[in-house]
């Protein structure tokens, strides 16, 4: 599988299903012609690694290698003339050399019905007002592949935005167990246990996509982030301070959405410190949260980081506590007002 070409980190998730034994037979024939004349030893994994003959599908779960730029064309290439025949499903791929150099996306792209109505209905979800074309196009991608396990996930999306919440549970829970390994129904169902107040169920759920996902994905770090807050409602400051110190450690790329929380959870993370005793690490979190800009899309009260900045300055015995009351009494603190009254 690896050449000695090793400079090149490697990754691949996902699956394509072919629906039926018949496709299913009919692309294992072709992938066998295809590798003898085409590829010969020139991709990176075995018929045995990506043949699922109880699902019909060729599935792959999350697989780093080390290998070369000759063996991820020929993989990607691959993948590619096998999507072509698939009805659902996607592989996902990524090259690495100290950065991302290229990121590919592989999915279904043909004239089956299952295939246009999914991807019909997945545009449709992104356009404000057209919740109810985009679901019945997602109801035809399903009616005519009961397995589609991204359309129940995506559909599963629809109802949550629609406040339909037992149905999103149902599609959620549908879409997991048809295929396990792809991290989205996870987090979507996670969501709807927070709103129930099954917090435990939540943080089982963030559990799974965060190990179904990879750290390259924006998704990776919405539920690390969402099982902190999880995490601090139960009272487990010490686990949701690792949650929000990984998040806060992170550099993300520009126009991932996860930048806009950046002072947010500074801002948790500091309270989690405090909670913990830990003042002088929780004033250096405040510190970073007071420094950046409001960004984010649940918005931290402006006083919040000068407020819990100063009490964690007053319990450190450091100088400086009530000047950040004072600040923070000025943007409509009411508990600064007080804690500088008691500190008069």
């Amino acid at each position: 599988m690896v050449t000695k070409d090793q400079s090149l980190k490697i990754i691949f998730k996902g699956c394509l299903e072919f629906g039926n034994e018949k496709s299913y037979q009919k692309v294992h024939k072709m992938y066998e012609r295809r590798i003898e004349n085409y590829y010969k030893r020139d991709t990176l994994f075995t018929e045995e690694e990506l043949f699922d003959e109880e699902n019909f599908s060729v599935s792959l779960p999350r697989t780093v290698v080390m290998s070369s730029m000759k063996k991820w064309k020929g993989t990607v290439n691959l993948f590619e003339y096998l999507a072509q025949f698939a009805i659902a499903g996607e592989m996902s791929g990524w090259l690495i050399d100290g950065k991302i150099k290229e990121h590919v996306i592989i999915e279904p792209h043909s004239d089956k019905v299952a295939v246009k109505a999914f991807r019909k209905g997945r545009e449709l979800v992104q356009e404000e007002g057209k919740e109810k074309e985009a679901m019945d196009a997602l109801n035809t991608a399903i009616l005519k592949y009961e397995r589609h396990a991204q359309a129940y996930e995506r559909r599963g999306f629809i109802n949550y935005q629609l406040k339909n919440y037992n149905d999103a549970l149902y599609d959620f829970t549908k879409s997991i167990n048809i295929y396990s390994n792809n991290p989205d129904p996870y987090f979507g169902r996670a969501n709807i246990y927070i709103l129930k107040g099954e917090l435990d169920k939540a943080i089982q759920d963030l559990d799974q996509c965060i190990k179904k996902s990879i750290p390259l994905q924006s998704i990776y770090w919405k539920s690390r982030r969402i099982k902190g807050e999880c995490l601090a409602k139960k009272g487990d400051f010490k686990g949701a301070s690792l949650e929000f110190k990984l998040f806060t450690v992170r550099k993300f790329a520009t126009g991932d959405s996860n930048n806009k929380w950046k002072k947010y959870v500074f801002t948790k993370y500091g309270q989690t410190l405090l909670e913990l005793g830990n003042y002088q690490e929780a004033v250096t979190a405040f510190n970073e949260a007071v420094k950046l800009e409001q960004a984010t899309a649940e918005k931290v009260e402006e006083s919040d980081p000068l407020l819990y900045r100063g009490i964690a300055l007053q319990k450190a015995g450091k100088k400086g506590f009530k000047k950040d009351w004072k600040q923070a009494a000025k943007l409509g603190s009411e508990k600064a007002v007080a804690l500088m009254e008691e500190f008069a």
